[in-house]
């Protein structure tokens, strides 16, 4: 599974969501998760079809997507889902 965060400095969702992430990844040190900067890369925003920034976008290992989420998570939400879905 790979995990694609389009997030912004100035998003106030994605400041908030940094800590938790980090956290998570030192947690789960195998989990592949790529940071897009949503202004510089408006390449990628159209290819993901990304309106938001504090957009985060849950890829198989074909490169399907699994799933999608805009905005906050509390952490123990984000887990389960990425154990359930590392699990699909």
């Amino acid at each position: 599974m790979k995990i694609i965060k389009i997030t912004a400095n100035w998003c106030p969702e994605c400041l908030i969501m940094r800590p938790r992430w980090k956290e998570i990844m030192a947690e789960m040190p195998t989990l592949e998760v790529e940071d897009i900067d949503y202004d510089k890369n408006p390449d990628l925003r159209l290819k993901y079809n990304v309106k938001k920034s504090s957009t985060v976008i849950f890829f198989d290992k074909n490169g399907q997507e699994l799933w999608r989420f805009i905005g906050l998570l509390e952490k123990d939400e984000l887990m389960k889902k990425i154990l359930e879905l590392k699990n699909f």
